[in-house]
C-alpha cells in the first residue's frame, strides 16, 4: 500500500508546486495558487498513510520515489525528454527507497 501512496502524494506535491511555478514564473493567474494549495494539503494528508512507524522514514523513502515522478511530470507535462543521467540517477534513487521502506527490521 506504501508505494500507491507515495506514488499518488508524488503527484500532488507536484501539481502543487506546479501552480505555484506557473503562476510565479509563468505569469499564470493567482487563482492557480487555489488548486495548488489543495493539491499541497492532499500530499501532505497522503504521506500520513505510509505503512512506517517513523516520519522521517516516510520522508526519505518518499524521496526516491518524488524524484522519478518528477522526471515523469518533466517528460509528459514539460515535453522533454530525461536522457540517461537522469534515468541512471532516478534509478539509485529508486533503490535506495526500497532500501529504506523494505529492510528488514527489529521489532
Amino acid at each position: 500500500m506504501t508505494l500507491p501512496v507515495f506514488v499518488c502524494a508524488a503527484l500532488a506535491e507536484i501539481a502543487g508546486c506546479f501552480a505555484f511555478w506557473a503562476w510565479w514564473r509563468l505569469e499564470k493567474s493567482v487563482l492557480w495558487l487555489i488548486p495548488g494549495v489543495a493539491s499541497l494539503i492532499l500530499f501532505a494528508w497522503l504521506l500520513t498513510l505510509a505503512d512506517t512507524s517513523a516520519a522521517g522514514r516516510a520522508y526519505a523513502a518518499y524521496g526516491g520515489i518524488y524524484i522519478a515522478a518528477s522526471l515523469a511530470w518533466l517528460w509528459l507535462a514539460e515535453g522533454v525528454r530525461p536522457d540517461r543521467w537522469d534515468l541512471a540517477g532516478a534509478a539509485i534513487c529508486i533503490a535506495g527507497a526500497s532500501l529504506i521502506l523494505f529492510a528488514p527490521r527489529a521489532a
